[in-house]
């Protein structure tokens, strides 16, 4: 029988580890918007403050979507950067 050193770390299985159980749902939920995203395939007329621009609607979801992560993102940053500076 092999017996491990008490400071021999036992490996985790991958869908247990944190960082991977936060990442998941982004990684399925962002699939998800772009699936429906690309299947948009039509064009729209958007009013942007006073012209009228005609784009087809997958762009005009993509651009929506893409402020949305980057808010996310500055938002999380953030977040983790104030907790970080915080005495204990």
């Amino acid at each position: 029988m092999t017996r491990t050193s008490p400071d021999h770390k036992a490996r985790q299985p991958f869908l247990s580890r944190p960082g991977v159980r936060r990442f998941l749902p982004f990684v399925l939920i962002s699939a998800v918007a772009l699936i429906f995203i690309f299947e948009n395939r039509s064009d729209v007329e958007i009013r942007l403050l006073v012209p009228i621009v005609t784009m087809p609607l997958w762009g005009a979801l993509l651009i929506a979507w893409a402020l949305g992560m980057l808010a996310c993102v500055f938002t999380v940053r953030r977040r983790s950067s104030r907790h970080s500076r915080q005495p204990r």
